[in-house]
């Protein structure tokens, strides 16, 4: 077949008084790159504004937690965690830092005064007379652990003969008057439940247990 037969019927027709331009590409080499590519586009900050400072703004003290329901002074706690977990203890008063206060009394169970996080501790419904003591003095700075003690040579850590940390003497004199008023008013039957270390044996599921 000859171009004389077709090349006339799908030759391509434009409107009258109209001309065809071709627009020149625009991803020629040293413009936009390769094709598909983004051209880079380098900022810079800072010489022009300058950075703000932010504002200081005091450190709000965090709201004093909310106590246990049915958790008053004088009520006896079971500590699940720490050095004593399993051990009873009297609640004594809240600290400003949200901790509890409490104490075994030592004389009784050699539990001294502590600091223990509400949540790990089980209230009971077991209460003590608190009439007579005075716990006043006792604040989070009593719990402060001293600065010289704190420093101290990695070789000094691990050695045998290094000296252990003890309660001062002025201490262990609080410790005996505070408990003093405590211990007075215990009866034996208290004395025997404060001694006795909680444990769970088998069949026995604390969730229906009542403290």
């Amino acid at each position: 077949f000859g171009s004389s037969l077709f090349g006339s019927r799908f030759k391509r027709t434009l409107a009258p008084h109209t001309t065809l331009h071709r627009t020149p590409s625009k991803n020629k080499a040293g413009k936009m790159g390769k094709a598909g590519q983004a051209r880079q586009v380098f900022r810079t900050y800072g010489k022009t504004k300058s950075a703000s400072k932010v504002k200081s703004t005091e450190k709000k003290m965090p709201a004093q937690l909310k106590l246990k329901k049915g958790l008053v002074p004088g009520s006896v706690l079971i500590m699940l965690a720490g050095r004593f977990r399993g051990r009873r203890a009297v609640f004594l008063e809240q600290l400003a830092s949200g901790l509890l206060l409490v104490t075994g009394p030592y004389a009784v169970n050699g539990v001294p005064l502590r600091r223990v996080n509400q949540r790990m501790c089980i209230g009971t419904s077991t209460k003590v007379d608190l009439k007579g003591s005075d716990f006043g003095k006792v604040d989070d700075a009593y719990f402060a652990k001293n600065a010289a003690a704190k420093k101290g040579k990695k070789d000094e850590m691990f050695s045998k003969d290094s000296p252990k940390s003890e309660m001062s003497a002025e201490k262990k004199a609080g410790q005996k008057t505070m408990d003093d008023a405590i211990v007075k008013g215990l009866g034996a039957d208290h004395k025997a439940y404060l001694k006795a270390r909680f444990s769970l044996s088998s069949k026995m599921y604390p969730h229906e247990l009542k403290f």
